[in-house]
């Protein structure tokens, strides 16, 4: 697999009354196949009183429902102007099996991330546009080499239509990688998407 699309499930409920639900996401293949299902997980006084900074767990499901992958993101800043408490998630394949994580680096203007292992060490980049760009219709985070000379793949955010872009919150979303890249590094890159989602669309 080198292209996975992340569709977020509209939420009418959430959508007409402003109250904030655990996101679901389909992840499907280039083909428009079904490859797995992802559920948000945490408590309902955490989505309301914390928005786009709250923690969460995801939980990737297999269209058997076993989960395969975790991400899980602890309660951080996401302001440019602070560089302590950024961005950071553990992704786990399988849940309680750690296999790599990705940290937000501290730019005035542009948001930044390193891929690292299980180990910690780096591995890749994952850089997106200048300021101001939460509110581009289409966004792409460049998936970088360590050196940042070579782009290898990239996180991108599509437009879906007006109505769905004002009232709601649900968004495509595209990774792609190289087809022989580590499917560790593979899953991490997934669970960077629901990073992304998670600071763009609140």
């Amino acid at each position: 697999i080198d292209q996975l699309l992340i569709h977020q499930k509209v939420e009418l409920v959430e959508a007409l009354s402003g109250f904030e639900n655990n996101n679901k996401y389909e992840i499907k293949n280039s083909l428009g196949q079904n490859v797995f299902y992802a559920v948000e997980d945490n408590d309902c006084l955490t989505r309301q009183c914390c928005g786009p900074l709250r923690s969460f767990t995801i939980h990737v499901l297999d269209n058997f429902g076993q989960e395969v992958i975790s991400v899980i993101r602890p309660l951080n800043c996401d302001r440019c102007c602070c560089p302590c408490c950024l961005q950071e998630l553990e992704i786990q394949a399988p849940p309680g099996n750690t296999v790599g994580y990705i940290i937000q680096t501290w730019h005035p203007f542009v948001p930044k991330f390193t891929i690292q292992n299980e180990k910690k060490e780096p591995v890749l980049k994952l850089q997106g546009p200048f300021c101001g760009w939460s509110c581009l219709p289409d966004i792409d985070f460049e998936i970088l080499t360590l050196d940042e000379t070579a782009k290898i793949g990239k996180i991108s955010k599509q437009w879906t239509g007006l109505l769905r872009e004002v009232f709601t919150d649900a968004d495509n979303f595209g990774v792609q990688f190289p087809m022989d890249l580590d499917v560790r590094m593979k899953a991490v890159l997934i669970g960077g998407c629901f990073l992304i989602v998670s600071m763009l669309l609140k």
